[in-house]
């Protein structure tokens, strides 16, 4: 008798289990690692995406690629996680770990086609992780914070070897101090929101400049603008959420007039509401007002006769910081505005900048908070220089937390290597082999700062190896002379934390997809599911289901 085939999944579901899944899974991430791969390090080469769109972004931020390409592949799909993560915690060193996780699969891939389980492997990458992370605490130089000159020199060094393999790294030296006095200029909690980037076409990258309190670009005015004076000294603001303009009493309302009279009457009222509001605001002493809601004619005239300044549209955020820096507070109503609630600052004024008008307020009491002027010829290229600094604010911002720095350069992942290659010698059983293999796939970045600078990556290498076993502990890569240097003293400095939290996310990653056996994809949930979607993802051209 022949037994009856248990159908369990509906037909057409694809599973894929056992060894050859693993398999797949560390191919695809292998592709993931392929596309980033060339970015890494001063030579590395930037990536141009083209979007659905048409829109172009050229990047070598390892984060960015991969959240412009649409992955799809779900085990490739957490290599793109831990890069974000890597971005949103540390802000640089996103290529690294997509690499790192990448090589770590690939050394084990062996291991798992001749069958040794998935568990032993996780196992043993645990305890090399907790080990490499001990001795980057262990090896990490601190960083002396009473001597605030020294500090600063440091800090700068760690913001230039983020920008080394940036597209602006000509120009590191100039943004290097440009990043540190900005972040220098917040408060402890170094809050990333009040440092604004604001971006002019035109210009060169040098007329960059670092405002220390807000600027932002002159709003939509209307006529009567131009009257009103575009500098003050120590003028009070007042920060507006209210509508200035005729039309916003005949909402909602229906009136019956009997004759012209009383129509005439509700017009007067709707003015003199409006002039009230104008009138209390002027007689508050404020010298500049600015609004989010729009500032209608007849304001911005009868300000322009009072020798006020107003732009009504601001953009929450600005707002937002003109208030952290000048203090006061964003009112919604003009009924109570007495001097606590304004703001006030040294010298505001209109400045042209490129094209483009822009506000300034310089010397703002509360100021925790600066903004950055980029130029630039073209767009993509101020974007670009955009992510860059904010890869650097971030890489400053965790040196003042996490006071201690490593050598970067490769340096630190081959002492690492060597570390855990001795250790691994001290370990009986299947552990040394995977260890070996942990040890083995450190000097990836390394090799890969080597081939993106068109050296000999082998020789490098045996060169370094040999260095870091006679204890040269701070030698890699040096990239300017085909040789190895010591990188501590070539001041290739990373903060250690951005090291920790590369090995621990590209180890844990590579656990994940180690531990995952079978994929199951069910083909019909998705067109049997809520109209929409159909399974085609990107979501273009269908009509919405309301």
């Amino acid at each position: 008798m022949m037994p009856t085939p248990v159908i369990l999944l509906k037909e057409g579901t694809d599973t894929s289990q056992g060894v050859p899944q693993l398999v797949s899974n560390i191919n695809a991430c292998q592709v993931i690692a392929e596309a980033v791969r060339t970015t890494l390090g001063p030579r590395g080469m930037d990536k141009l995406m083209v979007d659905s769109r048409g829109k172009a972004t050229i990047s070598n931020d390892g984060a960015t690629i991969l959240k412009l390409l649409d992955v799809v592949h779900p085990a490739a799909k957490t290599l793109v996680d831990i890069a974000r993560s890597q971005d949103a915690e540390v802000g640089d060193g996103t290529t690294s770990v997509t690499l790192l996780a990448a090589e770590f699969l690939k050394q084990l891939k062996s291991y798992v086609e001749e069958g040794l389980h998935p568990q032993t492997i996780i196992r043993a990458f645990r305890t090399a992780t907790s080990l490499a992370v001990n001795k980057i605490k262990e090896i990490a130089v601190p960083v002396k914070k009473d001597d605030k000159q020294e500090q600063r020199q440091l800090l700068e060094k760690c913001a230039a070897t983020a920008l080394n393999s940036k597209l602006i790294a000509g120009q590191k030296e100039f943004f290097s101090k440009m990043v540190v006095d900005a972040v220098m200029s917040l408060d402890e909690l170094l809050s990333l929101k009040m440092i604004g980037i604001k971006k002019v076409q035109g210009g060169a990258l040098e007329e960059s400049q670092l405002i220390s309190g807000v600027a932002f670009k002159k709003t939509f005015s209307y006529a009567g603008f131009e009257m009103q004076p575009k500098r003050y000294e120590n003028p009070k603001i007042a920060l507006l959420n209210v509508e200035l303009e005729l039309k916003a009493e005949k909402d909602n309302a229906e009136v019956r007039v009997k004759s012209v009279e009383e129509y005439q009457a509700i017009v007067d009222a709707e003015w003199n509401i409006l002039y009230d509001k104008l009138e209390k605001i002027c007689q508050s002493g404020a010298k500049v007002v600015l609004s989010k809601l729009p500032i209608g004619d007849v304001a911005t005239q009868y300000f322009a006769d009072r020798d006020l300044f107003c732009a009504g549209r601001v953009q929450e955020e600005d707002l937002r910081r003109t208030m952290m820096a000048c203090g006061g507070s964003i009112q919604t109503s003009v009924g109570a505005m007495t001097d606590d609630v304004l703001g006030q600052c040294d010298l505001f004024e209109e400045v042209q900048v490129g094209g483009e008008r822009y506000n300034f307020f310089k010397g703002c009491p509360k100021a925790k908070t600066c903004t950055i002027l980029l130029r630039g010829g073209a767009e993509q290229f101020t974007e670009e220089t955009e992510r860059s600094l904010h890869d650097a604010i971030m890489i400053v911002r965790r040196a003042i937390k996490n006071d201690s720095v490593v050598a970067g350069g490769g340096a630190i992942e081959m002492e690492l290597s060597k570390y855990l290659r001795d250790y691994s010698r001290t370990i009986p059983g299947k552990q040394q082999l995977l260890i070996g293999a942990y040890a083995k796939a450190l000097e990836i970045i390394p090799r890969q700062l080597c081939d993106n600078a068109g050296f000999d990556a082998t020789n490098i290498l045996n060169k370094l190896r040999a260095k870091h076993a006679q204890g040269g502990m701070w030698y890699g890569v040096d990239i300017n002379n085909e040789d190895i240097a010591d990188n501590f003293i070539a001041c290739v400095w990373e903060p250690s934390i951005v090291r920790i939290n590369a090995l621990t996310a590209a180890s844990e990653a590579a656990c994940l997809i180690l531990s995952v056996d079978e994929t199951i994809k069910n083909p019909r949930s998705s067109a049997d599911g809520p109209p929409g979607g159909a399974g085609r993802g990107r979501g273009r051209g269908r009509p919405h289901a309301h």
